[in-house]
């Protein structure tokens, strides 16, 4: 009876020291977090603005885990409008029902809790998470996600002396909603009002272009230790340089994968992607050093604005940086120059990744190729009166009900599978049209950018080969020029105005997995589709049946039960309910200890 008297606090209390002890005895360990956003009003560039914080924080806290780690995530919508999270590069095998976005989730509505939970299965690397929904993105919402190695899983360089995470991204002083009013009326968002560094504005390099008075970002370091900085590109839609000023950048590892070293004393960073570097502090410190972030592919001296700047600060350091910004590439003009960094990066055939086998045991330049997709996308246009983007001409439509929570309930028309495998001759469309993708296939993607603007690509629930690149049109001769043995393996990837991008992809993760660009407006505008990868023989092995609390709408809206009151707790046990006999008993026990 004691047991029924307890306070809350007790019994959650008691709640945590059961799941911990249940959590100790898994073969895998799962690390849980509480996730609460809501708004909170801060002046990044000097100007109040609303912007999404993550557990009061914004950027929000960091997500750390290791190879295999199950990783349980509550969170609880307290904005006013809908929410989806979701965790790019996060490959979530065999259950793209953790993935976060509308295609494979109904959305959590305001006041609501929802548990995401999945596994780091085989991955490591440098990632971060993000709101999905109505350009969320670029009012904050994003925070890091590191997977670790495993300690018996040697890395390919000497253990860092300590580890910076850096989210760059341009800024709007106008919040989602007011950009995507924008877009709704026909606009382009125009120009940022600048780039954050982990949410900070700019130190004040220049006097008539940053107001004084602005918080700044500062790292800190000791002269002669290297460092690892994972530098994630979060903002709206800019392309952005990242350099340190008389530092170089020695690249080790992208989305997952871990690179052929080379130093770099600029690097381009795409919308959506990350990158890690080692930097050794090997200055004689006579003052503070620059870090920036500026904006790239632009016209850069109506752009000046559009850079963030902080400060590496070596603790012998002799005064404040002063003067003017390392300069940017001056190869805007040189289109075969600016391409050749990303052709540079190699895969490090010969380091193991997150599995003991070397990262180049899988030569992907040998197996044939099964399905060919030339994905082109165009300028905006206008389509029944609306602006859109498209792909291949279609401007993608959301469904009412999710993809495949549809085909579990029998639910007819929410999606078509016809997505074209190259552009059609024929009047641009807006429509729900999915990619027929082969189980075990191997998959050839040309992502033809015929719109004017930079545009990095995403697809969740892989990582793809970047296996060439070039400007024009792609043909089947562009094949001779693909590199067959030592690609980068990343999940986003940039394709310039003007030309072509071509990856590679093993199809051997069932699921309905997001194919789009991470450019938030065009995205927000419908370039996007899914890949549909189901089994044909599946017997409950290669896909993870829906989750216990799928949440449902559309054609299935009624079957939905009111989750706006649920507890972290009944959460985690509602998403889990294979752990409850075994929690019940770790509960008891801790009751037995307690008693």
């Amino acid at each position: 009876m004691a047991l029924f008297q307890s306070s809350s606090t007790s019994l959650f209390l008691l709640f945590n020291i059961a799941l911990l002890s249940t959590l100790s005895l898994a073969a895998d360990p799962t690390i849980t977090f509480d996730f609460k956003l809501s708004y909170i009003t801060v002046s990044p560039l000097g100007v109040p603005q609303k912007v999404i914080a993550v557990n009061g924080q914004f950027p929000g806290p960091l997500v750390n885990g290791t190879t295999n780690n199950n990783v349980v995530i509550n969170v609880r919508n307290d904005l006013d409008e809908n929410l989806l999270m979701t965790w790019p590069g996060i490959q979530m095998r065999r259950n793209s029902w953790q993935d976060g976005v509308l295609g494979t989730n109904c959305p959590i509505p305001p006041n609501w809790n929802w548990t995401y939970s999945f596994q780091l299965k085989d991955q490591i690397g440098s990632f971060f998470y993000y709101p999905s929904l109505n350009l969320q993105r670029a009012s904050g919402g994003f925070g890091p996600f590191v997977i670790n190695n495993r300690e018996v899983i040697q890395i390919p360089f000497a253990q860092p002396d300590g580890d910076f995470v850096l989210l760059i991204g341009d800024w709007y002083t106008r919040n989602h909603s007011a950009l995507r009013a924008d877009l709704d009326s026909g606009k382009d968002l125009g120009m940022p009002d600048g780039v954050l560094i982990n949410g900070k504005g700019p130190y004040r390099y220049n006097t008539t272009l940053v107001p004084d008075g602005l918080p700044y970002e500062t790292i800190n370091v000791d002269p002669g230790k290297t460092y690892r900085f994972r530098v994630h590109n979060v903002g709206t839609s800019t392309s952005l340089n990242f350099r340190i000023q008389g530092h170089n950048l020695l690249l080790v590892e992208t989305e997952g994968h871990y690179t052929v070293q080379q130093n770099f004393s600029s690097f381009d960073i795409h919308v959506g992607q990350s990158c890690s570097f080692l930097v050794t502090m090997d200055q004689n410190a006579t003052s503070d050093y620059y870090i920036v972030a500026s904006a790239r592919f632009v016209n850069e001296s109506l752009w000046q604005k559009v850079t963030g700047v902080g400060i590496l600060h070596y603790s012998n350091s002799k005064g404040s940086a002063t003067g003017p910004l390392p300069e940017a590439p001056s190869d805007i003009y040189n289109q075969w120059s600016a391409m050749n960094q990303p052709k540079a990066i190699r895969q490090n055939t010969t380091a193991s990744g997150a599995r003991p086998n070397p990262q180049g045991s899988f030569h992907y330049g040998s197996i044939n190729v099964t399905d060919t997709y030339i994905l082109r996308s165009l300028p905006p246009s206008t389509i029944d009166g609306k602006l859109r983007a498209t792909l291949n001409g279609i401007s993608f439509v959301n469904p009412d009900t999710p993809i495949r929570l549809a085909d579990l309930n029998q639910v007819k028309g929410s999606y078509k599978l016809d997505f074209p495998s190259e552009p059609l001759n024929r009047p641009l469309r807006r429509d729900t049209s999915v990619i027929n993708a082969t189980y075990k296939g191997f998959i050839e993607v040309i992502l033809q950018n015929n719109d004017t603007k930079m545009q990095s690509f995403h697809m969740n629930g892989y990582s793809f080969f970047v296996a060439g690149m070039d400007w024009g049109i792609w043909s089947e001769n562009s094949r001779g020029s693909y590199n067959k043995w030592d690609s980068i393996s990343r999940c986003t990837i940039e394709v310039y105005p003007g030309g072509w991008t071509a990856v590679l992809a093993s199809l051997d993760n069932v699921g309905i997995w997001n194919l789009r660009v991470e450019n938030l407006d065009r995205w927000y505008l419908g370039q996007e589709t899914y890949m549909k990868i189901i089994n044909p023989d599946e017997n409950g092995e290669t896909e993870f049946p829906p989750p216990a609390n799928a949440l449902f709408c559309g054609a299935l809206a009624s079957k939905q039960k009111d989750l706006g009151n649920k507890n972290s707790a009944v959460s985690i046990l509602q998403c889990n309910p294979n752990l409850f006999f075994t929690l019940l008993m770790a509960f008891c026990a801790a009751v037995l200890v307690f008693s």
